[in-house]
């Protein structure tokens, strides 16, 4: 069983980082006067991508905001005068446009330069160069032929890119070459063998080179590799390929990664070991890689110095290779000058030191000037890396550079001088709270400025002084660090912050944790498959901390699986499995820390066993009360048989023979595995104790009662409870309570002594006691007053605890005043808002319950007084309000309106009545409308004026419409009537037609709803509709038939004739006249017929291809005698004697009964049909 506990994950890098802050350089507020500093640049080698914008960042902070200027090279950069490049607003970052140009136009060194008044900051020295991926230098590669167990060497060589390549070996088909211990790339790309074997033998040996800025990869010329075998070289001892001789040397900065690596030929193929003479390799920074091939060490320190060892080594010898490594160190700081804050007349230091290899050169500018060329200030001393700046003086401000550079490189770092006379502030927020586990470090922040820098001290409750010292310790910063808190460090502390300026101070508390402990702890389970697994974890934490359980299997999250049951301090696995074999971890977490414990599961598999009887426990026995006291007793039993189901817990209970005999009340439960309870009793109880065991299937039978136990009286350990005052008469204060019952007494003679005063009057408590009672009056009280009121229990043994005060008021009164200065503003023609001038809190004579408004309509403007009394209305407003709304008024009336104030008693007077009247409105719907005579085309309409005119009637607006009898709406006409009109007839309409009505009124606001009525003009009798009588005649449509059928006969008949060749006499007519507007249409067409119109030379009006209809609908008979009539397909439309129409739904009929608007069909029997159908 494993078991971990922590406090709050990550704390130590935190508790890094704020130690860190303690010796972090002043920060001046930036509100306040300041030099510029640099807070972000870009680094000092940039190399870009020409496919994207170039991007150089310097931004600056400063008071007032600094302004920025750049150097190229050296020299001023004017940045307005170049339109590709771009200074963002507010800040000194460049971005340069390079779409379209040549990027090396803008390679250099670029500096930036930030300026206020207060002195200038300057950026590194930033280098930016194009990123580079030059093509392979074209080359032959002869072909290699080597014999078996020779060394060979493939030379990669790829062209110098910026930054230099990434090198790998493929094939044509794209697939990495396989290296391993005799196989191998080395660091500068090239392909050693230390014995080829023909299986080396392929034509595709390619180089790539990947640039990794432009993503770009360039292939070397595949090299063929051939590998005899007619002649193998016979096994050798090792030599080395790469370095050559017995030594080399090596140079390497520190900081950087070494990289050694040796290659050597042999066969059998050598192992490579390293060694350092005279030391061990470094431990933990040691890598190696290409099968030992490459040692490398990172972060490489002065230690690393000196000679290398490696060694090849095969069955036949062993050859050795000495790498004398030198390290070298560009520029590093040991301690960088930091921002110096001074006030008037003080005198501090700016120190810059920094170590390298060989040792670098500093150099001092103040504000971007070399310090020797800048103006002379005699309060300044340079001595080598420090400056000194001795009895300072306002406006002496600025910026100091210390440079440090060697061979190797340079470092370059601004830390302004800022003098200023400031009196203290505290920056940390005030009363934040600082949460932290008990037996842990706690860090009490107190950051703060001033200048000159102030000194702080704390203290604890605001009383006690802390000194520096066991256990706390007062960092430079201000911070206050406990090292052990425990609780009684929980507190208020203020720490405050002086300097001849003047002096500040702040609070902030520390609140000291419990720390989270698991209590029980899971336990090693075996389970059979397909039973259950279950895991307890109890808990204990602080309670003012949210806890979090979560459960992990073998370090991971549990499966999702609905057999896993997670409660509050439990997991359950039901119907285990294999899989479910591990290791469960409980993890109980909160804000600040965690405590976990394990346990493993194993599975075992099943045994048949023979059915089980589960039954109810026996009931216990042998009960048997020690331990007594006067307020205790320990009760043990001896458990019952448990039937096969476990006990789960056990019910005591309790019978009071004094109070309540015959009655058994539940006392306690406790766990199924104990046999004994301490019980916490009461005074004055005559106790008699039985108990109940509770297993899986239900509770057993009571045991046998226990002795009987009395406990002696005492005072009353609490009060009553539900302890209220309220007035309900004027001039009383009823106090009530809840009784205690007999079992709390706690002895005889139980009473109650009642007290009570008026609040915030300087006055003793009235009292009085009482028995068997659970309230009290109080008379000739004050109307309306707040009281204090306390009611404490007591019997013969003593009072009870002391009473809490509660509050209530005495009885209420009726109000006396009324609200004044009643004022209506109407809104509309149904809404009007009231105002009043509240009452007198003190006239209230109680709690303010509100507002009631009456208010009732006299009558209307148009009518009479006098007439029927009208319903008042009533709205209440609660609160004490002044004003409110008066909704659903009737327009065009009168209203009366009075206020009362309201308390719970009851409502004051009433103000005095106020009148007022409200604007026309529309009027309501006409009280009917019918229809009193139908005419054949005309209906006259009778109505009643609206219930409810609302105003002054102006008329009425009628509408109406006619409906077909496909129930489709007509267009509507609309009618303006006169108010005095309540008939009007409708002239002009169609008969036997169902007409709908929309009337309503209206006033000079608009018309008001409308009332709608239908009716139907009288059917015509006088002119049947023989059209619709006949077409639904049986002969009618036998005849239709006949002539369809002869009309088809015919065409068939002319259409045999006109392919035999036979002439009509069209034909013939059209022959002899030759018509040039008829032309023949050609036999090819497929239509039927042999004429189309040519209206016009032009062709935009031709009819559709096979027409044998002009454009008119009619056939022109002054052009040709001939026409479709003289082929029973037209003529005019008239009766036959015999009453049918044949030609009734001709052309020419259809142009008669439109007036002139032309058919677009021809006149033919086919159209016939089609209109009759």
């Amino acid at each position: 069983m494993d078991r971990n506990r922590k406090w709050v994950p990550g704390f130590g890098p935190a508790l890094l980082i704020l130690l860190s802050h303690m010796t972090s350089a002043l920060e001046v507020p930036l509100d306040l006067p300041q030099p510029p500093t640099i807070t972000q640049q870009s680094p000092k080698d940039y190399i870009f991508d020409p496919r994207e914008n170039i991007v150089i960042h310097c931004e600056a902070k400063g008071k007032p905001h600094p302004s920025f200027s750049w150097t190229r090279n050296g020299t001023h950069f004017d940045v307005e005068k170049d339109s590709k490049v771009l200074m963002k607003p507010g800040s000194g970052t460049l971005v340069i446009d390079i779409s379209g140009e040549k990027a090396e136009a803008y390679e250099g060194t670029y500096q930036c330069t930030a300026h206020n008044e207060h002195g200038t900051a300057v950026s590194n020295r930033i280098v930016i160069r194009q990123s580079r991926s030059p093509l392979w230098s074209k080359e032959r590669n002869e072909a290699i032929v080597v014999q078996m167990g020779v060394s060979l060497v493939l030379q990669c060589r790829p062209p110098a890119g910026l930054p230099p390549p990434v090198i790998f070996w493929m094939d044509n088909n794209f697939q990495k070459l396989p290296l391993d211990q005799r196989v191998s790339q080395a660091l500068n790309g090239d392909l050693y063998f230390s014995n080829v074997l023909p299986e080396d033998s392929r034509q595709d040996y390619i180089c790539y080179a990947r640039f990794p800025h432009t993503q770009t990869i360039q292939q070397k010329q595949p090299i063929s590799v051939t590998v005899l075998d007619n002649s193998p070289e016979g096994e050798h001892r090792p030599r080395f390929m790469m370095p050559l001789g017995a030594s080399s040397t090596k140079m390497v900065l520190r900081g950087e990664t070494l990289e050694l690596e040796c290659i050597a030929a042999g066969l059998p193929t050598p192992d490579i070991s390293w060694q350092k003479d005279g030391g061990e390799l470094p431990s933990g920074r040691t890598t190696f890689q290409h099968f030992q091939k490459t040692l490398k060490i990172s972060d490489v320190n002065e230690d690393d110095a000196g000679n290398y060892r490696c060694t090849a080594t095969n069955k036949l010898g062993t050859a050795e290779h000495i790498i004398k490594v030198n390290v070298k160190a560009a520029p590093f700081w040991v301690s960088a000058p930091r921002n110096l804050i001074l006030a008037p007349n003080e005198t501090g230091s700016l120190t810059c030191r920094v170590s390298g290899e060989p040792k670098p050169k500093i150099t001092w500018f103040v504000n971007g000037v070399l310090i020797e060329n800048a103006p002379e200030d005699r309060a300044r001393k340079v001595d080598d890396d420090t400056v000194i700046l001795s009895n300072v003086q306002s406006g002496s401000s600025a910026v100091y550079q210390c440079n440090a550079s060697n061979e190797f490189g340079y470092l370059m770092a601004n830390a302004f001088v800022n003098v200023l006379a400031e009196a203290p502030r505290v920056l940390t927020p005030p009363n934040r709270v600082y949460q932290v586990i008990a037996n842990n470090p706690a860090l009490l922040h107190c950051a703060s400025f001033g200048s000159p820098i102030p000194t702080i001290t704390w203290f604890k409750d605001s009383q006690t002084s802390i000194k520096d010292g066991d256990p706390y310790v007062i960092h430079v910063n201000g911070t206050l660090e406990i090292h052990v808190a425990q609780p009684l460090n929980s507190g208020k502390y203020t720490c405050i912050a002086t300097n001849n300026l003047g002096i500040k101070e702040n609070h902030v508390f520390l609140e000291v944790k419990e720390p989270t402990r698991i209590l029980k702890q899971p336990e090693y389970r075996v389970v059979q498959r397909g039973m259950s697994a279950a895991f307890e974890c109890k808990v204990k934490h602080d309670p003012s901390l949210i806890p979090t359980m979560t459960w992990l299997k073998d370090n991971g999250e549990l499966p999702d699986d609905e057999r896993f049951l997670v409660d509050t301090d439990s997991l359950t696995i039901k119907d285990v499995t294999d899989r479910d074999e591990g290791t469960y971890t409980c993890v109980m977490n909160t804000t600040l820390d965690q405590d976990s414990a394990s346990a493993m599961l194993t599975v075992v598999e099943a045994t048949p066993t023979p059915a089980i009887v589960y039954e109810k426990p026996d009931p216990p026995t042998d009960l048997e009360l020690t331990d007594q006291t006067e307020r205790s007793v320990r009760l043990t039993w001896i458990p019952g048989d448990e039937h096969n189901s476990p006990t789960q817990q056990f019910l005591i209970q309790y019978e009071d023979l004094l109070h309540e005999p015959g009655v058994w009340i539940n006392l306690t439960e406790v766990a199924g595995t104990s046999t004994t309870a301490q019980l916490n009793l009461s005074p004055y109880v005559y106790y008699s104790f039985r108990v109940m065991a509770l297993n899986s299937v239900g509770l057993s039978e009571p045991s046998q009662s226990s002795s009987q136990y009395r406990t002696n009286p005492a005072a009353p350990d609490d009060n009553p409870t539900d302890v209220r005052g309220e007035g309900t008469e004027p001039g009383n204060l009823v106090i009530s309570w809840t009784p205690l019952t007999g079992f709390q007494s706690n002895g005889p003679g139980l009473e109650y002594k009642v007290q009570w005063r008026q609040k915030d009057v300087d006055e003793d408590w009235s009292s009085k006691t009482v028995a068997n009672a659970s309230r009290f009056v109080v008379s000739g009280t004050p109307t309306y007053v707040l009281y204090e009121i306390k009611v404490q229990a007591l019997n013969d043994y003593g009072n009870g605890p002391d009473a809490e005060v509660v509050t209530g008021y005495s009885g209420e009164d009726l109000p006396l005043s009324a609200p004044d200065s009643v004022q209506i503003m109407v809104h509309n023609s149904t809404l009007a808002e009231v105002h009043w001038e509240p009452v007198s809190l003190p006239s209230v004579r109680g709690k303010l319950q509100g507002y009631k408004v009456y208010y009732r309509r006299e009558h209307g403007l148009h009518e009479t007084a006098g007439g029927a009394e009208q319903q008042e209305h009533v709205l209440t407003f609660s609160g004490n309000r002044s004003e409110g709304r008066l909704p659903g008024l009737e327009p065009y009336s009168i209203y009366n309106v009075s206020i009362r104030v309201l308390n719970n008693k009851g409502e004051g007077p009433p103000s005095p009545s106020k009148r007022f009247d409200t604007p026309e409105g529309v009027p309501g719907p006409p009280s009917f409308l019918k229809v009193v005579k139908p005419g054949l085309d005309s209906l006259t309409l009778e109505w009643g004026p609206p219930m409810k005119n609302n105003g002054r009637l102006a008329g009425y607006i009628l509408k109406y419409q006619p409906v077909n009898k496909t129930n489709e709406l007509g267009p509507v006409k609309v009618m303006t009537l006169p108010a005095n009109e309540t008939t009007f007839t409708l002239d002009s309409l169609n008969s036997s037609m169902l007409y709908k009505f929309y009337l309503s009124a209206k006033t000079i606001k608009g018309p008001g709803p409308t009332i709608t009525g239908e009716a139907f003009t009288v059917m015509d009798t006088t002119v049947p509709s023989r059209q619709v009588d006949i077409a639904t005649q049986g002969w009618f449509i036998g005849l239709m038939c006949a002539i369809a059928l002869l009309i088809l006969v015919l065409l068939i008949v002319c259409f045999i004739k006109r392919n035999k060749g036979g002439k009509y006499p069209v034909k013939e007519k059209e022959d002899a006249h030759q018509d040039p507007e008829i032309q023949p249409m050609k036999e090819d067409d497929g239509t039927f017929g042999e004429y189309r119109s040519m209206e016009s030379d032009t062709e935009d009006h031709k009819p559709l291809k096979g027409s044998r209809t002009p454009s008119n609908g009619t056939v022109r008979r002054d052009e040709s005698d001939d026409s479709l009539v003289d082929y029973g397909e037209g003529g005019d439309g008239q009766f036959n004697e015999d009453g049918s129409f044949i030609g009734q739904y001709s052309g020419k009929k259809e142009k008669d009964t439109h007036e002139g608007n032309e058919s677009s069909e021809a006149p033919s029997p086919v159209n016939a049909m089609n209109s009759f159908v």
